[in-house]
């Protein structure tokens, strides 16, 4: 998992320090991303740590609630997601964006599977926000300027766009690829 933003790194618990207690950590984020993808924010966290390889009490002295491990998964995947626009910042423009939006597809996937377990007016939603635009929005900006991107579209919209179109069910990830590369066809001024 990359390391928190600067706006991110209060929010949400901490990651311990000693090596066995960080690879616990690190298992049950794995293992919550997986059984959330597959059954929903209201999985049971008895198969999230039975999955992670540890006990139930291992869980709750890293995630004393359901909400403390929802909120440190999604800061995980859009820590993920800014370190994917600093990966990518140096291919040409289209390139960098294209790359970044394959992860922020991705990325639009987990928060899915878990936004009923967070209010909208969280504060780590917010600061999530802040960040995933403030990560994406340079790529946009500069492929936009190297005339790559329509003029008259804007991040914003794009990514309302990525969001409406992965919210929906495909029939497997081949389905969405294409329908998300259908999309980002419209996007592109040239091809």
């Amino acid at each position: 998992m990359a390391e928190l933003g600067a706006g991110l790194v209060e929010l949400g618990v901490r990651r311990p320090q000693r090596a066995d207690a960080a690879r616990n950590f690190d298992a049950l984020l794995a293992a919550a991303r997986e059984v959330f993808a597959e059954q929903g924010a209201d999985a049971s966290l008895e198969d999230v740590a039975r999955r992670a390889g540890v006990g139930i009490g291992t869980l709750y002295r890293n995630f004393p609630t359901r909400r403390d491990l929802v909120e440190r998964l999604y800061i995980g995947e859009v820590a993920d997601l800014c370190a994917t626009a600093r990966e990518v910042a140096d291919l040409p423009p289209w390139e960098a964006l294209a790359g970044w939006l394959d992860r922020f597809v991705g990325y639009i996937a987990t928060k899915q599977a878990i936004k009923e377990a967070l209010s909208a007016g969280s504060p780590v939603f917010a600061a999530c926000r802040a960040e995933m635009y403030g990560a994406g929005t340079p790529l946009f900006d500069r492929a936009q300027a190297a005339g790559e991107v329509r003029a008259d579209l804007c991040f914003d919209d794009l990514v309302k766009l990525l969001a409406g179109i992965t919210s929906v069910s495909f029939a497997d990830d081949a389905q969405r690829d294409r329908v998300v590369a259908v999309a980002l066809d419209g996007v592109r001024t040239s091809r």
